[in-house]
């Protein structure tokens, strides 16, 4: 290898001899006589982690057999479930433009002011199967296909702005890493195992995207309440031919709203399909999800002067740097009539472009374009996926792709090729409006190669920790400790709390110590760790909207409990925008105080407060006696109160609370202070948690 490569391949994070890290070391591998790592042919194989590129920022090359097989292989390793994103959640919708982006791109969907474009929306976990629980800590993905006029657009992203790897020649790793281990079967969508960490202590290019699946951004209230992320640079194209550089944020009207580790936990028991069941409900009941659609827009000399690499899917671009233009809106308004015809068989590819819109270099990008395609093939069986309804544009095509397995149109006439003479009306190429590549200049060496640009992999995840609340800093540090403290080897624990030590110092100190550790370990070899400046736009809690709208407020009731207290409290609920579910000990009906029979929606030990957004508990006394001798009654304000909800009481309520072992605080009010229990419900109450748990 040349002086040159060598260099430039030391600045990865790549492994070799033994050790992996920023050419320093990391942790060493368990002793033993390795054999060589071979494709399935027998050639053994150099580099396994950098995909073949034209150059240090060039497209990467179809050549690279080895990139191929490896994710061939890894793309057709379950039929049918998809290998990622299995548990995933759909519906139909809309695009709205609301600014167009002429002078950028002929894309018409990004040009045409008020047109509607249909889609469709599918929001998943990662790691789980599609049986998995809906409320684990995971990535959410987030992918819209557009049937836009001029073909389907799919934008295939995640609920995360960043990703685990810079190369995809990585994926098929960090997938089976993250996934259930394979000697054992188990855990089922979950992090929190030795052989995730394994993987992540090899890779610091991983660090920053670890901060984000350790933070709350993973534990989401709703679906209805995530943003979404194109994650990759992509190209605008102008009439003219100039590119411009985008990235797509999608943000929900709703605000971000999280869950805690406990309340989700809880959730799974009680309802494992609680965010599919609240998008479906949410619709039926006409309160559409909705996102704001964002670009940031930006030149290559503008990139050029980022002191990070923008093709570098571990990076973000600080909104503070290159501010987000609002271009439309997204709104989800019809459920699918069948969940297998349309969320199951749904294809995504972040191959399907529209004229007007082009890739990046971006290298994990390169190997998604080919690796989605793949896939498809193997989950859905056929070349002809396309001609699936969910699948098929909603505009007129035609080419010459004949016969295949499944096959349901029939092509009529002579001429199956192009160009031909034979056929007035056989399908030709169009220079004018067909997809015209960026005209982009490619020149260097080839090889296994990442540029030294991609190096940094600390600073960022620095500044997503110091950007966060002192609360979802604690929520970090407590999520680390919980995860590390699943994993069997010590020498995995200890490289991760090194890590830290480049992130912060007082991070990886409340980390060591919730593990027991007795001093810090040595961080590794690293490029040196810039300072940002903390972006409040990275917080959760400093982003939520103060506001109960879609979201639901559980009342306890029982026997004679206060018909005009439930009925007026009812009424200041919806119209706060929140919608209100009845909780008794039976389902049925449950006479008031003026006998009133007030319909129950839940029934108690199987609807506990974690499934709501704030409680209230009207009771006459005699019943809140009774109540108290029902371990689901004392849990359900416990847990209320643990999970920093607000909780409106009476009499009858507060005597529960008190029987319960409650302590009160601002975010207990009475049940005649309906404005005050309206402000209390609209936010958690974050000053009560470190009255209640030990966080690390």
């Amino acid at each position: 290898m040349s002086k040159r490569k060598s260099t430039e391949r030391a600045s990865l994070g790549a492994i070799s001899d033994g050790y992996a890290g920023d050419g320093g070391e990391l942790h060493q591998y368990a002793q033993g006589t390795h054999p060589a790592l071979k494709t399935n042919q027998g050639l053994s194989v150099s580099d396994n982690q950098n995909s073949l590129r034209a150059n240090l920022h060039g497209p990467s090359l179809l050549e690279d057999f080895i990139l191929r097989e490896k994710i061939n292989h890894f793309d057709h390793e379950r039929i049918p479930e998809r290998i990622v994103h299995a548990r995933g959640t759909g519906a139909h919708g809309y695009f709205e433009l609301t600014h167009s982006l002429k002078a950028h791109t002929t894309a018409k969907i990004l040009t045409e002011l008020g047109e509607r474009t249909p889609l469709f929306a599918r929001i998943s976990t990662v790691a789980g199967g599609s049986g998995s629980a809906d409320t684990p800590r995971d990535v959410r993905g987030f992918a819209i296909k557009f049937y836009t006029r001029q073909g389907n657009w799919d934008l295939v992203g995640n609920n995360i702005p960043v990703f685990f790897i810079q190369d995809a020649i990585k994926f098929p790793d960090l997938v089976h890493a993250i996934k259930m281990e394979p000697d054992r079967g188990f855990p089922q969508a979950a992090t929190a195992h030795d052989t995730f960490w394994d993987f992540i202590s090899l890779t610091p290019e991983s660090m920053h995207m670890v901060m984000w699946i350790m933070s709350d951004r993973t534990l989401p209230r709703s679906l209805r309440m995530i943003e979404g992320f194109g994650i990759h640079s992509f190209r605008l194209i102008n009439a003219e031919g100039q590119s411009t550089f985008v990235k797509f944020h999608w943000r929900p009207a709703l605000g971000l709203q999280s869950t805690l580790w406990d309340e989700a936990c809880k959730i799974a028991g009680a309802d494992p399909d609680f965010h599919r069941r609240d998008l479906f409900e949410a619709i039926r009941a006409g309160g559409f999800p909705e996102w704001e659609f964002s670009v940031q827009l930006f030149t290559q000399e503008q990139a050029d002067q980022f002191p990070f690499d923008h093709l570098d899917a571990t990076k973000l671009i600080p909104e503070e740097l290159v501010p987000l233009l609002p271009i439309g809106r997204l709104v989800l308004d019809r459920w699918p009539d069948n969940f297998f015809a349309e969320t199951e068989q749904i294809a995504f590819c972040p191959s399907h472009l529209v004229p007007g819109i082009d890739f990046s270099n971006d290298p994990l990008l390169q190997g998604r374009l080919f690796s989605y395609l793949d896939t498809q093939l193997s989950r859905l069986g056929s070349v002809n996926f396309h001609q699936l309804p969910v699948n098929m544009p909603h505009c007129p095509f035609a080419n010459q792709q004949r016969d295949g397995h499944m096959q349901m149109s029939v092509p009529r006439g002579r001429v199956a090729y192009e160009p031909s003479t034979l056929e007035s009306d056989s399908a030709r190429e169009v220079f004018s409006t067909g997809f015209q590549s960026a005209e982009i200049s490619e020149c260097g060496d080839k090889g296994r190669l990442r540029a030294s640009s991609f190096a940094d992999h600390y600073s960022q995840a620095r500044l997503f920790y110091l950007s966060q609340t002192d609360y979802e800093q604690a929520h970090i540090a407590s999520a680390l400790v919980f995860e590390l403290s699943k994993v069997e080897h010590l020498h995995v624990r200890q490289a991760m709390v090194g890590h830290l030590r480049h992130i912060d110092e007082e991070l990886a100190r409340r980390v060591a110590d919730g593990l027991g550790f007795m001093e810090l370990p040595v961080p590794p070899l690293a490029e040196p760790v810039r300072d940002y400046a903390p972006s409040s736009a990275l917080q959760i809690i400093g982003k939520m909207k103060r506001s109960l709208e879609g979201r639901c407020v559980g009342m306890l009731v029982a026997s004679g409990s206060d018909a005009a207290a439930v009925d007026a409290l009812s009424l200041a609920v919806r119209e706060a925008g929140a919608s209100i579910r009845i909780v008794a000990v039976t389902v049925g009906l449950v006479p008031l105080s003026n006998d009133f029979l007030l319909k129950v929606d839940g029934q108690l030990a199987g609807t506990p407060s974690a499934i709501f957004d704030a409680v209230a508990i009207v009771l006459a006394e005699d019943a809140a006696e009774r109540l108290a001798q029902d371990v689901a009654a004392l849990d359900f304000v416990r847990d209320a109160m643990a999970h920093l909800k607000a909780l409106a009481v009476d009499g009858g309520g507060l005597r529960l609370l008190r029987m319960a072992g409650v302590e009160l605080d601002a975010g207990v009010v009475a049940i005649d202070n309906i404005p005050g229990f309206i402000a209390m419900a609209k936010t958690r109450q974050w000053a009560r948690e470190k009255t209640l748990r030990f966080l690390a």
